[in-house]
């Protein structure tokens, strides 16, 4: 953790202008844990959290892809990209924020201020090249891949699960069927990364 965040306050340094972190990686390796720690110790930074970019479950019923939400075409990549643009050019931008315990995201919850030097951004897909997640990786200065021992990330993910109101059955048949394809299909864009932070 300390070399994560001594690296972020190198990156956020280098100017002039706006920087950006990425931090990718499969459900559950703990990204929102270590993107939650460099804002909280690098001064002025602010976070873009790629959850917030989920589909409502209305359209993803109507896509017929309710029973996969959370893989890559269950998101708004193309807003998502948008919003790393506007973040790129400087501006003060307003986001949306994913509320787990109601699964859905909340359109305009967190704003991001143009004088915000380093922004973190978090998320499965941001190293992927496929399912317009192409233009993501351009928009960010270093993406660092978060890696977790398996079993223990597994084992996190079924009790968020139940956290949020699935039984343990029905938690593990999520995770199996649902979570670990895309975590696979994750770990694929591990060698793109500038970096790979394991977390214990």
């Amino acid at each position: 953790m300390e070399a994560a965040v001594a690296r972020a306050k190198e990156v956020a340094a280098r100017g002039p202008g706006r920087r950006v972190i990425g931090l990718a990686g499969a459900p559950g390796a703990g990204k929102s844990t270590l993107a939650a720690e460099l804002i909280a110790r690098v001064p002025g930074s602010a976070l873009l959290a790629m959850d917030g970019f989920h589909l409502a479950d209305e359209l993803l019923e109507v896509l017929g892809r309710r029973a996969r939400k959370g893989a890559p075409d269950t998101f708004d990549a193309a807003g998502f990209a948008s919003a790393l643009r506007r973040i790129r050019a400087g501006e003060d931008v307003v986001v949306p924020r994913f509320d787990r315990s109601a699964e859905i995201a909340v359109a305009g919850a967190i704003r991001i201020p143009a004088t915000a030097p380093l922004v973190i951004t978090e998320g499965n897909y941001l190293l992927l090249d496929s399912d317009g997640w192409e233009p993501v990786r351009a928009l960010i200065d270093e993406c660092w891949y978060v890696d977790v021992d398996d079993e223990l990330r597994r084992n996190g993910l079924v009790a968020r699960h139940i956290d949020h109101g699935r039984s343990t059955v029905q938690a593990q048949a999520w995770v199996d069927s649902v979570d670990e394809p895309n975590a696979r299909r994750i770990a694929s864009t591990k060698a793109a990364a500038d970096a790979i932070v394991q977390l214990r």
